[in-house]
C-alpha cells in the first residue's frame, strides 16, 4: 500500500499537474488514501462526499460519466482523471486488485487552483520589468493562508486587483517596520523572514510574539481607526507585502468581517454560539454578558490556541470598534466568528424592542 504521497504521483494527476512544482509542495499533507480489498466498491463502502477521489494504485472496472466501463490502472494516463468529483460517483465499480484511493477536499483545492490561475504572470510590455509570479511567493501562497485564513474568504474577483495593489518591500534585520502609538496606515504580510512583535507596558518592553513567513500584521489599528499598539521589528532580512490602509478596507476587510445585529447575535448564542467581551477585565466584570469569555483586544492574537474551531463566536465590546479588530483577527486565521454591530449600545436598543 502507498503509504506517503508523493509531489511526483500528484503531478501525474489532473487537475493537479496545473499547479506545477512549487504549486503541489503543500498538496501532500492534504491529502488521504484508503486501501480497498478485491471485488468491493470503493464508492458504496466510503463517503466521498465534498471530496476529489482518485485511483493511484490497483485495478478497478468503473462505468464513467461519458457512459462507457472501463478499466483503469492506477498510475496510468487514463487514471489522472478524479473518479469523483462534484460529489458524482461511478455508477457501478468494482475492484479487480487490491486498490489505493486518495481524496483530498474539493473546496480547498479548487481555491488553490483559482489562485494559481488568477496569480499567474502577465506580461506588461509598457512596464519594463519583469512580470511578477505570484505564485512562487511561499509565505503568501501557503495552503493554510489560502484556504483557512484571510484570503480563503476573498472574492475571486478581487484576487488580481488585490495583488496589483500589494508593494513588495524588501526588509533588513533590526529595521523597525510599525511603532506603538503611530497611526494605523498600511496592512503587511510576510512573504520571507520573521520579525517580533513586542509592547511598552509601564516603561518595559515585553515580546509578545515572533512572526513568520506566511502571517500577516497591523491589521487590528486599520478595522478598529485607532494607533498601533505596538511594535514590530524585524528579526532577519525578508520581503513584506505591503497594502494601503483603504486598499485594505476594500478589499480584506469588507469581505472577511461578519456583521450580526443583537437579534440575530442573539439567536446564535441560544443555539450554541459563544460571546468573546474584548473589554478590559473591569469593564467585562461591571456589565459583561453572561457567560461571555473574556479576552481583550490586547490578548487576543496570545489566546487564539485555547480557543475552539469548531465554536462559533460573537465578538463585542462597547461601541463595536474593539471587538471589530478581534472579529477580524480571529476569522483571518479560521476561526467562525462574528462582529455584534454596534456593541453593546445596539444590542441593548434590540433586545428592548422585543419586550
Amino acid at each position: 500500500m502507498i503509504d506517503t504521497v508523493s509531489v511526483e504521483m500528484l503531478a501525474r494527476l489532473q487537475p493537479l499537474a496545473s499547479l506545477g512544482q512549487a504549486g503541489l509542495g503543500e498538496l501532500p499533507g492534504m491529502c488521504k488514501t484508503m486501501q480497498f480489498a478485491r471485488g468491493s466498491d470503493p464508492f458504496r463502502a466510503a463517503d466521498w462526499t465534498g471530496q476529489m477521489v482518485y485511483l493511484v494504485q490497483g485495478q478497478i472496472l468503473a462505468s464513467l460519466a461519458d457512459g462507457t466501463s472501463r478499466v483503469l490502472v492506477g498510475g496510468h494516463e487514463l487514471a489522472s482523471a478524479p473518479l469523483v468529483r462534484d460529489g458524482k460517483v461511478p455508477a457501478r465499480s468494482q475492484a479487480i486488485t487490491d486498490v489505493v484511493m486518495m481524496s483530498l477536499e474539493e473546496d480547498k483545492l479548487d481555491i488553490l487552483l483559482t489562485w494559481n490561475q488568477l496569480a499567474a504572470p502577465t506580461t506588461d510590455e509598457d512596464a519594463g520589468t519583469e512580470p511578477t509570479d505570484w505564485r512562487r511567493m511561499s509565505g503568501m501562497f501557503a495552503v493554510e493562508n489560502l484556504t483557512t485564513g484571510v484570503f480563503a474568504s476573498l472574492p475571486p474577483a478581487n484576487i488580481q486587483t488585490l495583488l496589483a495593489k500589494f508593494i513588495r518591500l524588501p526588509v533588513k534585520r533590526a529595521d523597525q517596520i510599525i511603532k506603538q502609538g503611530e497611526p494605523g496606515d498600511f496592512y503587511y504580510l510576510i512573504e520571507s523572514g520573521r520579525c517580533k512583535v513586542s509592547r511598552q507596558v509601564a516603561g518595559s518592553s515585553i515580546q509578545l510574539a515572533e512572526l513568520k513567513a506566511g502571517n500577516a500584521f497591523g491589521e487590528e489599528a486599520l478595522v478598529a481607526d485607532t494607533v498601533r499598539n505596538a511594535t514590530v521589528v524585524m528579526k532577519t532580512d525578508g520581503v513584506l507585502l505591503r497594502l494601503s490602509k483603504d486598499d485594505f478596507n476594500e478589499l480584506l476587510r469588507a469581505p472577511l468581517l461578519q456583521k450580526v445585529d443583537g437579534l440575530e447575535a442573539g439567536r446564535r448564542v441560544a443555539n450554541g454560539a459563544i460571546w468573546i467581551d474584548v473589554r478590559f477585565p473591569a469593564e467585562y466584570r461591571s456589565d459583561g454578558f453572561q457567560g461571555a469569555l473574556n479576552i481583550p483586544l490586547d490578548d487576543i492574537r496570545q489566546a487564539l490556541a485555547a480557543l475552539d474551531p469548531e465554536k462559533e463566536y460573537i465578538v463585542y465590546c462597547q461601541t463595536g470598534r474593539r471587538s471589530s479588530a478581534a472579529a477580524f483577527l480571529l476569522s483571518q486565521r479560521g476561526f467562525n466568528a462574528a462582529l455584534l454591530d454596534g456593541g453593546m449600545r445596539a444590542y441593548a436598543a434590540a433586545m428592548e424592542s422585543v419586550k
